[in-house]
């Protein structure tokens, strides 16, 4: 009990430091892979508090890892921080709470590491916005010697075990001949076949396994209407319970293309983006999550049975490693993320409020896992007997 109090006790100490921090992220926002105030800001914290800090190369130049090791050797739990905002509103996604809670679980967490073995981690993982920076980190090794991920997520719910759904985008361009409208026949309508794509996709909706979902839109479809014109392209993004499915529905589309290439005369190019996976985050973990956290006025429930989900490259990791992805409230139901109000929310000093509380909780359940070798045992049970085995082959 000495212990955990002193990682609570660490943790209110560090209140001023973690809400500037949060502050200072928020009024600064840096859109995917351009984050490197942010990043500046961060491990500028951690290593004013004892941290060994590695910096992220080539296309991770805004990725890092900061390391602190207990007494002896162990596992090693990391706290993932995402930093990167969206265009036009900022933090409307929250990302800076996201940082400030995974700072502040370390920093707490490392006031007890004299009495653990083990290593605690800060992952910093840029891009989460469309760029799948931790996709990129597992392609690079970052999580290798990773045992835990845990992270939480701003949200109008308390609310833990929420799953994610397997997301890829996918470009089309189309080309045809362009042809004065008088004379159609001489040209190849690159708008047509664009248009055919969309017919064809929702004929075949009824194959689709259950769960998935397609939407698209149209880049550009020509710029005259007295002109026939020879180039369209049209984007897509595609949703599935699992990896496997979203492959079933992939091959649907590749299909699709091939056809409307016979059938219209164009030619096409397909650009596909990487893979984020469906997401399995670990009962075991996310239990000890709602223990930690209740004493602080928080109670966590778990997601409703119909609700819809969304798509994050946590996925990816919680394949390779037990992994939480918990949510925290910071507004009330109604206030929809990504969007101005949500941006205004996560700085807020109810936001702030509970972005301590759950640094608490995060830090006394990294703390659970490096003390605890039956709880260890019970999240590496539950992992293998849940988590899928992918292939590489299916990311492609």
């Amino acid at each position: 009990m000495e212990q955990r109090a002193s990682i609570i006790n660490r943790i209110d100490e560090l209140e001023d430091e973690l809400v500037a921090l949060g502050e200072t992220l928020h009024e600064n926002p840096e859109l995917a892979f351009q984050e490197f105030e942010a990043v500046r800001n961060i491990t500028t914290l951690l290593e004013k508090h004892g941290f060994n800090i590695i910096m992220g190369t080539g296309m991770l130049k805004t990725a890092f890892k900061a390391e602190y090791i207990g007494k002896d050797e162990g596992p090693t739990v990391a706290f993932l921080a995402e930093y990167d905002a969206l265009p036009q509103i900022g933090h409307g996604c929250g990302h800076n709470l996201i940082a400030t809670m995974a700072v502040g679980a370390a920093i707490g967490l490392k006031e007890v590491a004299d009495y653990i073995d083990g290593k605690i981690v800060v992952l910093g993982t840029p891009a989460e916005e469309g760029g799948g920076g931790k996709i990129l980190m597992l392609e690079e090794g970052y999580f290798d010697d990773i045992d835990y991920a845990l992270m939480m997520h701003p949200c109008v719910n308390n609310m833990i075990y929420r799953g994610g759904l397997a997301n890829r985008s996918i470009k089309i361009e189309y080309f045809g001949k362009s042809v004065h409208s008088a004379y159609p026949e001489g040209g190849i309508n690159a708008l047509q076949a664009t248009i055919q794509t969309f017919n064809m996709i929702d004929h075949f909706r009824g194959l689709f396994p259950l769960k998935t979902n397609i939407n698209g839109i149209i880049r550009e479809g020509g710029n005259m209407p007295n002109i026939i014109p020879d180039y369209s392209s049209c984007e897509f993004s595609l949703r599935a319970e699992t990896v496997k499915d979203l492959k079933v529905v992939e091959g649907y589309l590749d299909h699709i293309v091939e056809s409307v290439e016979k059938l219209i005369g164009v030619k096409s190019k397909v650009e596909k983006s990487i893979i984020y996976a469906e997401r399995y985050p670990n009962r075991h973990i996310d239990e000890r999550l709602k223990e930690n956290i209740a004493p602080f006025g928080v109670e966590m429930k778990y997601p409703d049975p119909d609700m819809k989900y969304g798509s994050s490259d946590i996925g990816n990791v919680s394949l390779k490693i037990p992994a939480i992805h918990s949510y925290i409230k910071i507004a009330d139901r109604g206030t929809n993320s990504h969007s101005t109000d949500f941006t205004k929310a996560a700085n807020s000093p109810r936001a702030y409020d509970m972005a301590l509380k759950a640094a608490k909780a995060m830090a006394l359940t990294g703390y659970d896992i490096l003390t605890d070798e039956k709880l260890r045992r019970d999240i590496q049970e539950e992992f293998d007997r849940t988590v899928p085995k992918y292939d590489k082959e299916d990311f492609k």
